[in-house]
Parts: structure tokens; sequence; C-alpha cells
């Protein structure tokens, strides 16, 4: 019995799931894929860089003062942008998904302009803020506004119509009714419209650091595309893509703690 015992308490032979194994066998695909071009010779030097020359160059790259500077500069863009736009689309969103008439007369509009691409507003940015860090966190912001809006707004029309009748009848206030009804009930469009929102805040905030800047990841990226320092140029996209994973990781947590605290 005391064998039985210890053999049940042993740990399973393949501790990974099937869905953890199959990532990693895609991840370790495409780096097989990407080598066995790097070494091809098919394109053109350097198009495809080995991974030992990334490596080497993303090595470096951490190494540099200047770069977290940069990094810095990107990161208060997109967080200001985040910030406002997130904002502004959750003050809308909610307005729209309450007023039924407003709904009508514009939502739409949002649902037309939402995938228009906001890198062709970027010379009106430019007149309005300036060639400064302004016109970024604008167009940032713009990138950002139009998923937390939507997200917000489809979110208010699946709440439940029993927990506002419970806030009329306690004769809730407006802010009351969005601070403990409205907000809580739509913890999870909030947090989904926050996940699109970054996402586009993000590629807006380059696309724009890209175009005119010298300063930021963006600026920094094209100045490597533009000497064809291509190791140097996917090193900083891999670091803008494990930190976008991890911001984005962090706010789906958000949600999942609020509802730990609540249960």
């Amino acid at each position: 019995m005391a064998e039985t015992g210890r053999l049940s308490t042993r740990a399973p032979a393949f501790p990974l799931s099937p869905v953890t194994l199959l990532r990693l066998a895609l991840i370790l695909a495409a780096l097989v894929i990407w080598e066995v071009l790097a070494r091809s010779g098919w394109l053109y030097r350097d198009v495809v860089p080995s991974l030992i020359a990334i490596g080497g160059a993303l090595i470096h790259l951490l190494s540099l003062p200047d770069y977290y500077f940069h990094l810095g500069v990107t990161a208060s863009e997109i967080s200001v942008a985040l910030a406002v736009g997130g904002l502004l689309g959750v003050a809308v969103g909610i307005i729209l998904g309450a007023n039924r008439f407003l709904s009508k007369a514009f939502e739409s509009y949002l649902y037309y302009l939402g995938p228009t691409p906001k890198i062709i507003f970027f010379p009106i940015m430019i007149m309005w803020f300036g060639v400064g860090p302004g016109s970024k966190v604008a167009l940032g912001t713009l990138s950002c506004f139009f998923p937390v809006a939507l997200s917000v707004a489809a979110g208010m029309r699946q709440i439940d119509k029993v927990l506002i009748r419970v806030g009329q009848s306690f004769r809730a206030t407006a802010w009351q009714t969005v601070m403990k009804i409205y907000l809580p009930a739509m913890r999870h469009p909030i947090i989904n419209g926050a996940r699109l929102g970054f996402g586009v805040a993000l590629i807006g905030t380059l696309l724009a650091e890209t175009k005119l800047s010298n300063k930021g990841i963006g600026f920094l990226i094209i100045q490597a595309y533009s000497i064809f320092d291509m190791p140097s140029m996917y090193a900083m996209l891999i670091v803008l893509f494990v930190l976008a994973i991890g911001v984005n990781a962090m706010i789906g947590r958000l949600g999942g703690l609020d509802a730990i605290r609540r249960h």
C-alpha cells in the first residue's frame, strides 16, 4: 500500500501539455526555417541574417545605455497614449452604450473610422502638436481610442438590466451608477479593449517615430534599416515583441486578479 501511495504521487512522465509542446515545436520549426534561409544564399545578403548574428546584435544592443533612453521615450509615449485614449474610449463607450439615440447617431462612424490606418492623420497631428513627442502621443491616442470605445459600447449592452434597475431603485447618481454598476459589470470588455488598444497604440506610435523623429525605438529601427544593419533591426524588433507580450499579459491578468478578489 505504501508503494502504491508513492507511485500515485510520482510526477507524470510528460509534464508539458500537448498545447505547450505544439507551441514549442512551431517556434523551433520557425527558427530552423529562418536559419536555413539565412545560410542558403537564396535572398540578398543580410536580408535574413543568421540567428547568431541577431543574437550578437541583441547582446550589443542591450549593453548600450542610449538604447534604454530611446526605449524610455517610446514607452512613455505609448503609456500616455494608452491612458488618454483608453479613458476617452471608456467614456465614449459608456455614453453610446447607455443612450440608444446617440448610439444610432454616432456609433456607425466609429465602425467606419476604426479600421482606417491612423497614419494618414499624422500630418494633421504634426500641424496640431508639432514634431515632438506630442504628435506621436496623439497618433497613439487616436489609434487606441476606437477599439476601447467599441468594446465598451458593446459591453454596455450586455449588462444585466436587473443591475441597472437596482441602481435606479436606490436612486444612484450617474457617477455612482458608472462606478458601482457599469465598470464592474464591464470588466472583461474593458480589459479586452485595453489589450487591443495597447497593440494599435504601439503600432501607431512606432509608425509616427519612423516618419519624423530623432529619438525613440521607431527612430532607431528606421535608422538601422537605412544603413542596412539588419541584425540590429531584427534585435530591436525582438525586444519590442517580448515587451509587447509581457505588457499584454499583464493587462490580461488585471481582469483575472479582479475576479479573484471578488470571489
